[in-house]
């Protein structure tokens, strides 16, 4: 039996707020284990876990292994490097809702969280710390296929989709992702089943079977997953930098590994499961396994699984993993061009040094990308934007993979440049080396140094909560880098002040130590480029001249606009909470009430009694008068909201230091205003943006720029397939809705005066609904939409001039196709979306429709993914899920795929549709209980976050639906639906015999297909060539929020 060689259950430093409890242990194997109690798991106590309930729950656990549920993970759906992902240049930056939120076009997609009755999910992660640096260079992308493997069956667990079908069955999701040190995985599950799923967890640390089979299909979803990247411009850069890298350098190689890299492997008579079984022998060991499990039960009962479950981890030694360098990275005085496959023009500028992760407590790094991306008055992007060369700018250490390792540190400057910009690159770059001598200049500031610290401190003590799994693999990746009293607090603290350290490493920001690279589509202008080999992207590689050098080392001044920036005024001092000093009548705490109920603004208001932390969340939605009217008054609102936040961007970015946060957007006539984080300073904020709303006129110049970057952002729009095939389907399914080609048509032709002499009439007449939920006092919320009334003394918009949006109602039997090419003729990718009108949701029954809808997406999800991804590896996404548009109940199913077309895709997918009512029926009674258990328990899951708290109730609120509890009484109707309902439901809306079933495929052709194969159509599929005409002679929904 295996057993602690050491435990400790106060090393770890917490923020006074945490009520979890920690345990540092280490097992005789090597493996360390932080172990996280967690009271609001079982609030009500934890169970008492006797002898003979493990017994129980063993025997429960073989009865399952014998059901043949199917799946495989989203493993490595993060996937190597998918940092490039996330940070795609031109996709909507309005993406700070979390998953339930409603999508900008009125969708709900996914199943909300209740809050209700204040359960949490368990969860746990293992971090290994082995990642791509240590793929063998015969076999490029081997760490990134190993991930993927050890979802594949284990000895004790040979079905390869055990582990997911657990997890689906429970509650629960999984997923996996590999850096280049270190690679994660992690799952979350209903409290319960945390034994069983980290019994069935600890055997990909153990026994992987690691089948031949198995591997000749999973290369196919590497090289899917490849295959979504392949035309993302971050992705391609990183990849062009690490082939233009030092030949035997860590950097490189190709990180993400796909079908070329790995079966060219075995061409070459190279045994590539020897290969991933030494590569698993060699580092899958105890000594660089870092484990974190979050439960309800006691750090006793924890540490027993732990033990019993873990100990037979293979023995290895605590030892960080080593990659030998020498000399530079890249070579210097180059300058490359890289051709883009969007429309922008983005200049990057890179520096390297030594790795500071023993620096963690001084964070130098933090502090020089403070001031080098500040937008405040005196700062580079303050310059550039004012010039008109840049219309944005960021700089720091990348969190993730070769930008923070042991090798190196990458600091990175992006600068987004306006088609002026792009002309004047070397004059950019000589001002980022005037603001570089300024800091020389000036010396390290202590006082800045002091407020970062001051945030940093703050936002540890009064840090909001994540969903558990994110916060187990945060600190199973933080065990791998601090020491482990740290493993919470090394991320925010900044405890030592050394100017020294500060001047050491800005002493590494020279020309001859720089990387510049340009990504525009215009980069390449000559015949005579070069192919970078994987991602196949074409670039040209530069010298920089020796006298360009020579200036920006030393340049002879410093331009009188560039400065320090002055003091955060947005800083909190008062971190008081109002909950302790208020008498709370329960009736009025449960859910938000409606404060204020008048012609111009209605007001909803809750005091948090619940978090207990010192912000406040506020939203607002504005209807603006004909701001959707027509697609002319369309393109002039976005054309209005652009320059409004482009003048809001000072103000916004300094508050947004200090944390607190505001996002404008616009969805048809609505301007969308959200200022959240800490409370103190949120009035003054409020306050500011107001009053700038208020007196804001646009100016020419700023006007052309901003007109520019919108056009670059339409036409850059649906460039990725998926969404693409979401944007058709809207198209098709909402009354109003202005096309993307149309929009830039009009564009093009608008002046300054058409929209100045608009403004007055947008502004006209407003309407406004709002949410104030945190800790604030009722009167302070009364308060801020005082400041509404203040600054907009006007007439309030009557509500048959606002906005409402209508959704065609399919007719019975419906079986449209809607086909397009991909945007981008480089593409591979095809799109099937099939999306199933099921009912507008009106009466008391659209509680018990929603619940059926769910239950069925919770059942099917898992055997969708194992059958036309893990079996038969159509594509890398294999999704299904409820779409609730603009209260209008439907279905999709979708797959994205680079090898097949779209008539196949749907094909597999209706055969797939076709076989479930046999599933359906061969589920037995405990498979569907536990489904309907797992959802109910997703349904009253406690909201992990006072961020989340609000995102539930502005759904109900912007859904004009107002029913708070929405998720409580869904899960309260799940106790009367029986197997029978879901069946007959899939019946009713699903089965073609049925007239209820009104299907719309939306069908993306990649490049690599011929669309004249759509031609041959069926008799019973009706084509729709023309959305317009098609809308005009169809029936719409009422219009209901």
């Amino acid at each position: 039996m295996a057993s602690c060689t050491f435990s400790s259950d106060d090393i770890v430093i917490k923020s006074p707020n945490d009520r979890r409890l920690y345990r540092l242990i280490k097992l005789e194997n090597g493996l360390s284990a932080l172990l996280v109690h967690d009271p609001e798991i079982y609030p009500e106590g934890p169970p008492e876990h006797s002898k003979s309930l493990e017994h129980s729950e063993a025997e429960e656990e073989e009865d399952e292994d014998e059901d043949e549920d199917e799946d495989d993970d989203e493993d490595g759906a993060e996937g190597e490097d998918s940092e490039g992902e996330d940070d795609d240049e031109e996709d909507d930056e309005e993406d700070e809702e979390d998953e339930e939120g409603e999508g900008g076009d009125g969708e709900l997609k996914k199943k909300g969280k209740g809050g209700a009755s204040q359960t949490k999910k368990a969860a746990a992660a293992m971090c290994v710390g082995i990642g791509s640096f240590s793929d063998p260079f015969e076999a490029q992308g081997l760490a990134h296929f190993l991930e993927h493997m050890l979802f594949m069956g284990s000895t004790e667990f040979p079905d390869e989709n055990e582990y997911d079908s657990y997890l689906s069955k429970h509650g629960g999701s999984s997923n996996a992702y590999t850096e280049a040190e270190h690679t994660c995985y992690h799952f979350e599950v209903k409290r319960e089943f945390l034994k069983g799923a980290l019994r069935r967890f600890s055997q990909f640390f153990v026994s992987p079977l690691v089948k031949i089979e198995a591997m000749e299909r999973e290369v196919q979803a590497v090289d899917s997953e490849f295959n979504q990247a392949l035309q993302n411009d971050s992705c391609r850069l990183e990849q062009l930098q690490c082939h233009t890298s030092t030949p035997g350098h860590p950097f490189n190689r190709f990180f993400w590994g796909n079908k070329k890299s790995l079966v060219d492997a075995m061409e070459k008579g190279i045994n590539l499961r020897e290969q991933i079984l030494k590569l698993y022998r060699d580092y899958y060991h105890g000594g660089l396994m870092k484990l974190v499990v979050i439960g309800g039960e006691s750090l006793d009962v924890l540490e027993d699984w732990v033990v019993e479950l873990y100990g037979n981890v293979k023995k290895g030694p605590q030892v960080n993993l080593e990659f030998k360098t020498e000399g530079p990275i890249w070579k210097a005085g180059k300058l490359y061009r890289l051709e883009a496959v969007k429309d922008v023009h983005i200049l990057n500028l890179t520096w390297t040094f030594p790795c500071l992760h023993q620096d963690y407590l001084k964070k130098p790094e933090d502090y020089l990308a403070h001031l080098l991306g500040h937008e405040g008055r005196g700062s580079l992007h303050f310059y550039l934007k004012s010039r008109g060369w840049a219309t944005s700018l960021s700089a720091g250490v990348g969190d993730e993979g070769m930008h923070r390792s042991s090798v190196a540190y990458v600091f990175r400057m992006s600068i987004h440049l306006t088609d002026s910009g792009l002309e004047k690159i070397f004059e950019i770059i000589g001002f980022v080396y005037q603001y570089i001598k300024l800091l020389r200049r000036v010396s390290p500031q202590e006082w800045i140094f002091r407020e970062l610290q001051d945030i940093g401190n703050m936002e540890f003590r009064f840090a909001e909560e994540q969903p558990q799994d994110d916060y187990a693999a945060e600190l199973a990746e933080n065990l791998l880098l601090y020491p482990a009293e740290n493993v919470i607090y090394g991320d925010y603290v900044y405890k030592i002040w050394d100017d020294e350290l500060i001047k050491y490493v800005l002493g590494f920001f020279t020309p001859q130590n720089m990387r510049v690279d340009v990504v525009s589509k215009s980069s390449i202008k000559s015949e005579d480029f070069q192919c970078e080999p994987w991602f196949g992207s074409h670039y040209t590689e530069e010298d920089i001249s020796p006298s360009l050098m020579d200036l920006w080392k030393d340049p002879p001044e410093i331009d009188v606009s560039l400065h320090l920036p002055s003091k955060n005024e947005f800083i909190p001092c008062d971190f008081s909470i109002r909950s302790d000093n208020s008498c709370l009548d329960p009736a009025n705490t449960s859910s938000p009430r409606c404060i204020i109920d008048e012609p111009l603004i209605k007001f909803w208001y809750k005091l948090d009694n619940t978090f207990k932390l010192p912000r406040a969340n506020t939203y607002f939605r504005i209807n603006l008068k004909s701001g959707y009217a027509n697609l002319k008054s369309c393109v002039l609102t976005e054309l209005y909201i652009l320059l409004l936040k482009d003048e809001l961007n000072e103000i916004v970015y300094q508050a947004s230091v200090a944390k607190l946060e505001t996002s404008v957007s616009l969805l048809s006539d609505k301007l969308e205003l959200k200022v959240y984080g800490f409370n103190n300073k949120l009035p003054a904020l409020l306050s500011k943006v107001l009053a700038t709303a208020k007196s804001f006129l646009p100016t020419d110049d700023r006007f052309k720029v901003v007109k520019e970057d919108m056009k670059r952002t339409l036409k850059n729009t649906n460039m990725k397939p998926l969404s693409h095939s979401s944007y058709l389907r809207l198209q098709v399914l909402c009354q109003s809705f202005y096309d993307v080609e149309e929009k830039l048509h009009v564009l093009k032709e608008l002046s300054i005066s058409d929209l100045k002499s608009f403004i007055p009439e947008l502004c006209s007449q407003l309407y406004i609904e709002g949410l104030c939920h945190g800790n604030l006092f009722e009167e302070e919320a009364i308060s801020l939409s005082n400041i509404f009334k203040m600054n907009f003394s006007i007439q309030p918009l009557p509500i048959e001039l606002r906005h409402k949006e209508h959704v065609i109602c399919l007719p019975p039997g419906a079986n449209l196709t809607r086909d397009a090419s991909v945007k981008n003729k480089s593409d591979t990718n095809s799109v099937i979306e099939l999306y199933f009108q099921i009912e507008q949701e009106v009466g008391i029954e659209s509680t018990r429709l929603k619940a059926l809808i769910d239950l069925f997406d919770e059942i099917v999800e898992e055997p969708l993914f194992n059958q036309l991804r893990t079996k038969e590896q159509l594509g890398y996404v294999v999704e299904c899920s409820p779409r609730v548009t603009y209260r209008v109940f439907g279905f999709c199913f979708c797959v994205q795929s680079s090898e097949y077309n779209p008539i196949y895709l749907q094909g597999r997918v209706d055969n797939f549709i076709n076989g479930l009512e046999e599933l359906l029926e061969g589920l037995d009674g405990d498979s569907f209980e536990n489904y309907r258990s797992g959802l109910m328990a997703k349904l009253l899951e406690k909201d992990p976050s006072l961020t989340y708290e609000t995102n539930r109730y502005w759904n109900q609120i912007i859904d004009k639906r107002y029913i708070f509890d929405l998720s409580k009484r869904e899960a309260e109707e799940l106790r009367s639906v029986d197997k029978e309902d879901v069946i007959n439901w899939y019946k009713m809306y699903l089965q073609q015999s049925s007239p209820k079933c009104r299907r719309l495929a939306i069908r993306i052709w990649g490049c690599n297909t011929d669309q004249k194969e759509a031609e041959a159509r069926l008799e019973s599929v009706q084509v729709i060539e023309d959305p317009a005409t098609f809308k005009m002679s169809s029936r719409f929904y009422p219009s209901i929020c």
